[in-house]
């Protein structure tokens, strides 16, 4: 414990946004550096309480007093140490991690939580700096080899674990380049890529190889991939999208989120000099009030938009905690991101009943809704008419992309949209497991990075028999376990 008094005497403190007309001005990320006395400060506010509930409300279980009271004696290197020991990629999950270590602080219960995360990112950037971050090959090969079919957070972490552990691993990713959703779905404002392609310099010297431009089933087929390897890791993703089946649907200019955000990305890693599908001097409608809702409305901000309105089926959460989201579960409460804090207007309990247009998008028309017998009911006389040039539809994802890789990898999906596995990741198919949103449904950050790591244990002992490696807190790690 830091500083014995640190939680009362201090608050809570972030570091500043910049500039709002300055930062829309360009895709870099939008926070002002943090020094490391601000940063110290608030790792003294953890209180070292008997029971750290913040180890529950992660799925990683890291180890944030540890790492709280590192900061504040000033042992950095020792505190990227603990940090990695359980989260592979800190600078992932400190950027785009809601969070939910901070909702459970026993701080937070009468207080503002610490801040917790811009702990961690503290240290894992400044262990980049450093030089504290070093690669970890292994002492010896096995002579075992491992497919990893997916490159987002749960296929990266379960094939760094697995090459640690001594396999040769290989990363198959269909895109261009490694990354998944973080590399196309996240915007630069949210996580410069930098941090992404750092990580996997690591990663290649630790002997993990990455073959891009090939997808699993098409470019090559499963039973070659189960040929020419022991162990195969499906962590594709939850990457079958929700639709709108409403009249109009099919006009041009309403799309999918995935379809507008890879290609702003694309602008910025060079690949286009405009972006497929631009916003500029356009009203705008992104349907849909989740996080992928907000990155549509911070980049259609960023591409010069008339007007952004997002709209969410949900009534307008309250300000404080409410009864139904006691401590220490995640409250759902009214959060500003960046993205919103920049423009745009929020539209909350309105369901879109149709698109109107003739050749191309025009306007959508909306309605109120109540909640009754839980289901969305139609407010009688409260349709009207938005203008609309483009509309997103940011509305989550509805499982597992089918196709040939699965069906020919033999698994099993179940109604909810997820690849059948058992408690050991594993599924029907000899050999071949899954981590991650693909087994799952879609979910956070860190629950991907937790599955791949628990899933890699279970590679690794299907391999050799035992393991070494750690076991992350995931619900089936503690079934295992019981």
């Amino acid at each position: 414990m830091g500083d014995p008094q640190g939680f009362m005497n201090l608050s809570r403190e972030l570091p500043a946004r910049r500039p709002v007309d300055i930062r829309i001005q360009d895709w870099r990320e939008v926070y002002e550096e943090f020094g490391t006395g601000p940063v110290r400060a608030q790792a003294s506010r953890c209180m070292d309480c008997g029971i750290p509930f913040c180890h529950n409300g992660c799925p990683l279980g890291n180890l944030i007093p540890e790492w709280n009271d590192l900061v504040y004696h000033d042992d950095w290197r020792l505190a990227a140490e603990r940090l990695h020991a359980t989260n592979n990629f800190p600078e992932f999950t400190g950027r785009l991690c809601p969070a939910p270590c901070e909702a459970a602080c026993v701080v937070g219960i009468s207080g503002d939580a610490v801040a917790i995360k811009q702990v961690e990112v503290s240290i894992i950037d400044r262990a980049w700096d450093a030089g504290y971050v070093q690669p970890m090959p292994p002492d010896r090969l096995s002579g075992k080899t491992v497919a990893v079919i997916g490159s987002g957070p749960a296929g990266l972490s379960a094939a760094q674990q697995l090459a640690r552990a001594g396999h040769t691993v290989a990363v198959y990713e269909r895109a261009d380049r490694i990354g998944g959703l973080l590399r196309y779905g996240i915007p630069e404002f949210k996580m410069e890529k930098r941090h992404i392609d750092r990580r996997l310099m690591q990663m290649q010297a630790e002997g993990v190889k990455f073959r891009t431009g090939i997808e699993v089933g098409v470019d090559i087929s499963a039973a070659d991939l189960r040929a020419r390897y022991d162990a195969v890791v499906v962590a594709t993703g939850a990457t079958a999208w929700r639709d709108l089946p409403v009249p109009g649907r099919e006009l041009p200019g309403v799309y999918q989120a995935m379809e507008y955000l890879p290609g702003a990305n694309r602008v910025q890693m060079g690949d286009f000099e405009y972006p497929p599908i631009d916003a500029f001097g356009k009203h705008v409608i992104v349907i849909g009030g989740g996080d992928t809702g907000a990155d549509c409305l911070g980049t259609a901000l960023r591409q010069g938009a008339k007007s952004v309105t997002q709209l969410e089926i949900m009534p307008q959460p309250p300000q404080s905690r409410p009864s139904s989201t006691p401590w220490p579960t995640y409250p759902m409460v009214y959060r500003v991101t960046s993205a919103h804090e920049e423009g745009g207007t929020r539209e909350y309990a309105v369901s879109t009943t149709r698109f109107i247009g003739t050749d191309k998008l025009e306007a959508i028309e909306i309605v109120e809704v109540e909640m009754r017998d839980g289901k969305f009911e139609h407010v009688e006389g409260t349709q009207r008419v938005i203008p609309a040039d483009l509309v997103f539809l940011a509305l989550g994802f509805v499982g597992v992309q089918q196709g040939s890789a699965l069906e020919q990898l033999g698994v099993e999906v179940d109604s909810r949209g997820n690849i059948v596995r058992d408690a050991r990741y594993s599924t029907g198919t000899e050999g071949v497991f899954v981590a991650g949103d693909a087994g799952r449904g879609q979910s956070l950050i860190v629950w991907a990075i937790a599955e791949g790591r628990s899933a890699a244990v279970h590679v690794d002992r299907y391999l050799t028999g035992t393991s070494t490696l750690p076991i992350s807190i995931a619900p089936t790690a503690k079934q295992l376990l019981a």
